[in-house]
């Protein structure tokens, strides 16, 4: 007999059988040397019976209806051998054990993959059996791609500032307008009081508006083009006052004064529209001033002293004079002296600050003295000195 090799088993036939002739052969079975009989005259094929053995599929695979070895699905017949953790996957002969997506294997256990650990969210993450969840900060939204973060316009949206609002990145800042100044809340507005900030900022009356402030002026001024320094008007110039046509418009750092022509009380003679004189012919002007000469001058309030104000000296120098300058009357609050500068000059200095307004009139006397001819004789200048309200 020869042994056949079949998938599944073997099959011995006559080594004399005409009809088969597989493509097997037995090379476990060891070839015959002994002597072959002779010949035999030919014969009618015997008759042999018909051995059928069934057909074996190998493993893995089964038989169908058809005598088709068919693949086993062992998943689906829960006939495999993977842990609960696992999942079966069906292959051709076999099965395989995998993981779910989001768990790994690892020594026959599925474990779960901690996908934050690598930067699977731009931002936040938290981890979830098998997956994960991305989440954005504050100021930011999630892409549609469920893992990126991108800015959120709050200005655009919402606009919480009162006033102006810059969009930054994640966040954003509320801006006040020229003129307010941020609360602690970050958001509201409140008017700057710029007046409260400094007196130099104006230089008379600072008045502050929501938003901004301006400078005043007092009643005689204009506001300079620096917004900010008062200048006075000169009313008498412009025709603005209200003088009568026998009085004289003196202007005055923030006004006027209407000043009455001179009046020449006696013995004194007028002489011109400023002087009075005592003739020396009259009896009575012995003991009196030769002439009496009225001048006017105008200070600011406040003015810082010691100030040189006024300077008078004398206009004719006779030989063997000399000149004594002093002040006759008007200095009861001891506000000013005279300082002689010369043989026949002096000036009137303001030693306090005084406030106004105030009228002031002062009787500056000089004496001349003649020792040659024994003379001893005066002259006064009357000046009236007009302090204005303010130091400007």
């Amino acid at each position: 007999m020869m042994c056949v090799n079949q998938n599944g088993g073997y099959l011995c036939i006559p080594r004399t059988n005409p009809v088969y002739r597989g493509p097997y052969s037995n090379s476990f079975s060891n070839p015959y040397s002994g002597p072959y009989p002779a010949a035999a005259p030919p014969l009618s094929a015997p008759n042999y019976p018909t051995i059928s053995r069934p057909l074996i599929c190998r493993f893995g695979y089964q038989m169908d209806e058809s005598n088709q070895c068919v693949d086993v699905d062992e998943c689906a017949t829960d006939s495999h051998q993977c842990n609960p953790t696992q999942i079966c996957i069906n292959t051709e002969g076999g099965y395989t054990c995998s993981c779910t997506d989001g768990y790994w294997l690892l020594e026959g256990q599925c474990l779960d993959i901690d996908e934050c650990r690598y930067g699977y969210c731009q931002q936040l993450c938290a981890n979830v059996p098998g997956s994960y969840s991305c989440t954005c900060n504050p100021g930011f939204t999630l892409n549609d791609d469920g893992r990126s973060c991108q800015d959120v316009n709050e200005c655009a949206t919402e606009n919480p500032c009162v006033q102006t609002c810059v969009n930054t990145y994640g966040s954003f800042i509320c801006r006040c307008d020229p003129g307010y100044e941020l609360e602690e809340d970050g958001v509201h507005c409140s008017d700057m009081d710029e007046c409260s900030f400094s007196e130099f900022l104006c230089q008379h009356e600072c008045v502050n508006q929501p938003g901004t402030y301006f400078c005043s002026c007092p009643p005689g001024y204009i506001l300079l083009d620096d917004n900010r320094s008062c200048q006075d008007i000169n009313e008498c110039e412009h025709r603005n006052h209200t003088c009568n046509l026998l009085q004289t418009c003196y202007n005055l750092q923030g006004g006027f004064k209407c000043i009455d022509p001179i009046r020449c009380d006696e013995p004194y003679l007028r002489i011109s529209d400023n002087r009075c004189m005592c003739p020396a012919e009259n009896p009575g002007c012995r003991d009196q001033p030769f002439t009496i000469l009225y001048r006017d001058m105008d200070v600011v309030s406040g003015r810082s002293v010691p100030a040189d104000i006024f300077q008078m000296q004398a206009t004719t120098r006779y030989p063997g004079a000399y000149y004594i300058f002093q002040i006759k009357s008007g200095n009861e609050g001891r506000e000013f002296y005279m300082r002689q500068t010369g043989p026949i000059s002096a000036t009137l200095v303001m030693t306090r600050p005084i406030k106004g307004p105030r009228d002031i009139q002062l009787d500056l006397e000089m004496i001349t003295v003649n020792t040659v001819i024994n003379f001893r004789g005066s002259s006064v200048i009357r000046l009236r000195v007009y302090v204005s309200q303010y130091p400007f």
